[in-house]
């Protein structure tokens, strides 16, 4: 046959569910494979991997065939999963979109034979007698057949890497299309089979296969050493045929099928070989190679009683549109065949038109003794590929991935919990790597999904980012002997006096006067009394002076009238200690207000405390943070269902002082209670005591971010609990800041999972989160004269 019209050729009767009923009398049973992300698995891993897949096919049916298919098909990003309505996200959107990359499905497909002995001629026709229309009814050994393959895919969904969902009509009726039409699109076409091509609609096939125990070298294994990310100090490792999938970046398909044959069949058969091959061995070498390999296997099985003897067929096939280009693809696939010690076979006229129609899961039963090779299970399971490309969340913030740049969106809130309790973060980096940079990518994409930002800063990193939404922003900047404007005692209406916001006094005064004691029941309950008979006995005009006035002038009568035992509550002591935020005390400037300014920050989603002036100040900004503290729970938790953030930058110089530490873990404890993250930015994790209080926050930061950092990792993996793969992961950072495609790469951990992933940005994004340097005195020039940070970024990016 040199023509074959799909349309006339249909090969399936009937689907139902995920179940194919071929019209060669096959029953396929379909899934797609669901697997882990690229680089993501650590040796160990792939070890596990390889023994869950023969732990569950190993006691399948004698006579089933198992076809695994990964298709890789070379696609442009379409950018329509990335926000595209703000200036910012525009630009990204359209700086992607179009981007060439690898998209790969993985199929997995279980066949009943019609044709149980699986015994064929060398050449077999799938379409001869198709339109007979065999019909198989779902009979008691169908039944059976699915039970058994249902309880192997139960324990591939169990081992938690894979999983395996079962395909719907529609998947399996495009997959059918897609493979018969040569992956063309726009248009249906016939295959036209001659001596010299394979030729569907506009591309050219052709195959590669291993079909023969020849083929092999002397070892397969799990998993093999990654020589573009390993170094002298570290190994990375990555699936033994890991070369022919993803990063063949050619289009592809990677085809292995597996007989599951009688073992004490083929061990008689074995043997029946081996002796044949001793009396002929003297007759030439490569009788002597095949009679050693033969030997090899039936050592195996006799001494492994779990072996598991299978035929098998691997196979490549590829095409592209150019016949030219397919020598340069063979080539590609014979060098990373090579790198295994593996000699593939090319098959050419007959032998090619049977590997690439006869690779279709329904005729994948068709293979004859002579293409097959035969091994055992776990020989043949080390040439599965077990990654893919990384994996986008429904919503998330965007990164890059490490194979081809395109974006990724990670799920960093994970609002139903699926894999972080905890979605507090932390970024660590030295100088100069762009932790600023990273964290400004960060927030600027949960403001633009809804989420309320607090940015309590050291540095002036984030002033220009948010110039970018006038009406949204306001900055708080210390300037010395001034106040922040926050009254903590402020509050419009009686309705407002709230016990959540009488705790929240109670607690704000305790920090002033009690920091370094463990505040009792008794105490806590005290000073609410106090304070509930200050707010009613006094009007308006609520300060922490007019409190400790009124203290100071009720101190004779007022623990006996509020039934306070002197024990519970020191006036004195109290008197002494506040003294020195009121009148004419040291610090009594930062409470000074006329009117309370928190109204300025209650409408606003983005607002930003600039305490650079206060850094090294230990008193003041232990104060001014219970004030933004305070100003926080009265505006931002007012709404609970609201998404919040809040960001500590330039952490490391707040950590100087101890009560500073205390203060930021009740956040951590308070958060809890809000439907909102903190992170914090560290040059290095040193800079986090090595105490209980440090410990505490580690423990609720889930969500871990590093840059490049060229001291070494140790004692991030030490502090942080992390496996020997990510510290591998960590040490395979490489940056690339030359060239059309600049990037840095992040390690990411989100709880248990953990990747490398990339950072590009377009110009305009690149312009909006640079911190210092000639270029943003340039940009903050423009605006100066502009005052419009959408248009001073235009005008610098238009002269890059």
């Amino acid at each position: 046959m040199k023509r074959i019209n799909l349309s006339t050729y249909w090969p399936i009767t009937d689907i139902q569910d995920n179940i194919i009923f071929a019209n060669n009398g096959n029953v396929v049973l379909c899934y797609e494979v669901i697997l882990p992300e690229i680089y993501s698995l650590s040796e160990k891993d792939f070890e596990d991997l390889h023994g869950a897949w023969f732990q569950a096919l190993k006691s399948l049916p004698v006579g089933t065939v198992v076809h695994k298919q990964d298709i890789y098909l070379k696609t442009a990003y379409s950018s329509d999963k990335l926000p595209n309505q703000t200036f910012l996200g525009k630009a990204t959107h359209d700086h992607f979109k179009g981007r060439e990359y690898m998209q790969h499905k993985c199929y997995l497909f279980f066949i009943l034979t019609k044709n149980k002995a699986l015994n064929n001629p060398k050449y077999v026709n799938p379409f001869r007698n198709i339109s007979k229309a065999i019909v198989r009814e779902l009979d008691d050994s169908v039944k059976s057949f699915i039970g058994a393959v249902s309880d192997s895919v139960s324990f591939i969904n169990n081992s938690r890497k894979i999983e395996l969902v079962p395909l719907e009509g529609k998947e399996i009726e495009n997959l059918t299309n897609g493979y018969f039409n040569g992956f063309n699109e726009g248009f249906d076409t016939d295959i036209l089979l001659d001596k010299k091509n394979v030729n569907i609609g506009e591309n050219y096939f052709d195959a590669l296969a291993i079909n023969s125990e020849l083929c092999f070298g002397e070892n397969v294994q799990s998993s093999k050493t990654n020589e573009k990310f390993t170094s002298d100090d570290f190994v990375f490792h990555q699936g033994f045929i890991d070369g022919l999938g993803l990063t063949l970046n050619e289009n592809h398909i990677v085809n292995q099928i597996l007989y599951l044959d009688d073992k004490h069949k083929w061990r008689k058969l074995l043997d029946k070989k081996v002796e044949e091959l001793k009396k002929s061995s003297n007759f030439g070498s490569q009788n002597k190679v095949v009679l050693g390999k033969i030997q090899h296997i039936l050592e195996k099985i006799n001494a492994d009683d779990n072996a598991r003897i299978i035929r098998g067929h691997l196979n490549i096939i590829y095409w592209d549109r150019e016949a030219r280009s397919l020598d340069r693809i063979a080539s590609r696939i014979k060098t990373e065949f090579k790198e295994l010690d593996i000699l593939p076979y090319y098959p050419r006229g007959e032998e090619r038109k049977n590997y690439i129609l006869n690779s279709y899961c329904c005729f994948s039963s068709n293979f004859s003794n002579e293409d097959l090779y035969v091994t055992d299970l776990k020989h043949a399971l080390c040439l599965f590929i077990n990654n893919t490309n990384y994996k986008s969340d429904p919503t998330g913030i965007i990164f890059n991935d490490r194979e081809h740049n395109i974006p990724v969106l990670k799920d960093v809130w994970d609002e139903k919990k699926k894999r972080i309790k905890a979605r507090n973060f932390a970024i660590f980096a030295p100088t100069g790597e762009g932790k600023s940079f990273l964290a400004n990518n960060i927030l600027r994409q949960y403001f633009e999904s809804g989420v309320r930002l607090v940015i309590i800063d050291l540095g002036g990193s984030y002033t220009k980012f948010a110039k970018l939404y006038p009406e949204q922003y306001t900055v708080l900047r210390y300037e010395s002997g001034k106040n922040l404007g926050i009254n903590p005692f402020y509050i419009s209406h009686t309705n407002d006096l709230t016990p959540e916001r009488l705790e929240d006094l109670s607690l704000f005064l305790f920090e002033l006067f009690a920091s370094d004691l463990k505040v009792t029941k008794a105490q806590s309950v005290s000073i609410k009394k106090i304070l509930r008979h200050y707010f009613q006995c006094t009007p308006g005009d609520h300060s922490l002076d007019g409190f400790y006035h009124f203290i100071e002038s009720n101190q004779k009568d007022l623990l006996r009238k509020l039934k306070i035992h002197p024990d519970y509550f020191n006036i004195t002591n109290f008197l002494h200690i506040m003294s020195e935020y009121v009148g004419a005390g040291l610090y009594s400037f930062l409470f000074e207000v006329s009117e309370d300014q928190t109204y300025k920050i209650e409408d606003k989603r983005l607002i930003v405390f600039e305490l650079d002036e206060v850094k090294d100040n230990k008193e003041i900004l232990s104060v001014m943070l219970k004030l933004i503290k305070s100003a926080i729970q009265r505006t931002i938790w007012k709404n609970r269902s609201e998404k919040g953030i809040i960001l500590f930058d330039e952490f490391a110089k707040q950590l100087k002082f101890e009560n500073v530490l205390e203060s930021v873990e009740f956040y951590y404890q308070a958060i809890r209670k809000q439907n909102g993250a903190i992170g914090i930015i560290l040059q290095s994790i040193n800079q986090l005591p090595n105490n209980s209080t440090s410990a505490s926050i580690l423990e609720n930061t889930q969500v871990i971010y590093s840059l490049h950092n060229e001291k070494g990792y140790e004692e991030l993996v030490r502090r942080l609990n992390l496996s020997k793969h990510d510290l591998n992961q960590l040490k395979s950072i490489k940056n690339n800041l030359t060239g059309p495609r600049k990037y840095t790469e992040i390690f990411i951990k989100i709880g248990k999972q953990s990747n490398v992933f990339r950072l590009e940005v377009p110009k305009e994004v690149y312009a909006a989160y640079l911190t210092d340097g000639q270029e943003n005195d340039r940009i903050m020039r423009i605006y100066e004269r502009t005052n419009d940070m959408e248009q001073a970024i235009k005008e610098f990016t238009s002269k890059i």
